[in-house]
């Protein structure tokens, strides 16, 4: 492909590292210019060096940049945005197949960077700090409280904790800490705790919204026996007929089950079903009534 038919779009470069032929070391990887060299001149040289050499050379050509500047990962942002402005350059079935494999060949190189960049930048966990040791990997608390503050959201502070304690418990675990606590075990009073905290902020946010509001929260009722008893005294008043041809409350079945589901909780302090209380109030379900000797008398 001849790139003097077209009008290279240059990529900002940081790093421009070019020679003249007779200094070139490496004639098959270096990016050879003769003349002034600028960042237009090395552009197109880099982009006549993609279609001269052969794909089985790009690892190779791509390692050898690499070594060639200080910031291998600023390089390799560059020549892919270099490629990606001269996308028409690779319109042929051929071209577009070198695209691709460099595309591919710069992700797979910048990975890599970024990997050993991480090893040596991470400090080693000391061992007094490591739970327990598996076969391919350590657990550590210490390094999975400070990753768990980094996550923000709640649920995947949680979830990442679950899946270590899963992790822990189906792990082949070839040596213990004794000096800490289980791996497993801290995990889940980190999860108790995170859970224990959500509740106090949501129960003092909802404080704070009643006081700002001026309401109070309402205060259920304690059923201290069976439910059938509250809703029989309420399915009385609402179909025993008076003298006036009403009966003492005109409401639908519904809106009196929500209204006993608002307002009363079972002897237990939970709160009541709303589909048991609907099918006690029915009038048709006579036999959910309570015996005569424990119904209240209207």
């Amino acid at each position: 492909m001849n790139t003097k038919d077209h009008i290279i779009q240059v990529s900002p470069f940081v790093e421009v590292v070019a020679v003249p032929a007779a200094q070139a070391l490496n004639t098959a990887f270096d990016i050879i210019i003769n003349e002034e060299i600028n960042l237009k001149s090395y552009c197109t040289a880099l982009l006549n060096k993609v279609f001269e050499l052969p794909q089985s050379q790009f690892p190779a050509f791509i390692n050898y940049q690499c070594t060639q500047v200080k910031d291998a990962v600023s390089w390799l942002n560059k020549f892919e945005k270099l490629l990606a402005n001269n996308e028409e350059l690779f319109t042929t079935k051929k071209s577009l197949s070198r695209y691709n494999k460099l595309y591919n060949l710069i992700e797979q190189k910048r990975k890599e960077i970024l990997s050993e960049n991480d090893k040596i930048d991470k400090p080693k966990t000391p061992k007094r700090l490591i739970n327990a040791e598996a076969e391919d990997r350590y657990f550590s608390f210490h390094e999975v409280k400070a990753h768990t503050e980094t996550l923000t959201g709640f649920s995947e502070k949680i979830i990442y904790l679950t899946e270590e304690i899963f992790e822990y418990k189906q792990a082949e675990i070839i040596s213990v800490n004794n000096k800490l606590q289980p791996y497993d075990t801290q995990c889940s009073k980190l999860i108790e705790k995170l859970q224990t905290i959500r509740k106090m902020k949501s129960e003092m946010e909802k404080e704070q919204q009643e006081k700002a509001t001026g309401t109070t929260p309402s205060v259920k009722i304690k059923l201290n026996g069976p439910i059938n008893i509250i809703t029989n005294a309420f399915k009385q008043m609402m179909n025993n007929i008076k003298p006036n041809g009403s009966p003492y409350i005109s409401y639908k079945i519904k809106d009196v089950a929500t209204f006993i589901c608002e307002n009363f909780t079972d002897e237990n302090g939970q709160p009541l079903s709303q589909s048991t209380v609907l099918t006690y109030l029915s009038p048709n379900r006579t036999d959910k009534d309570p015996n005569n000797d424990a119904a209240v008398k209207l």
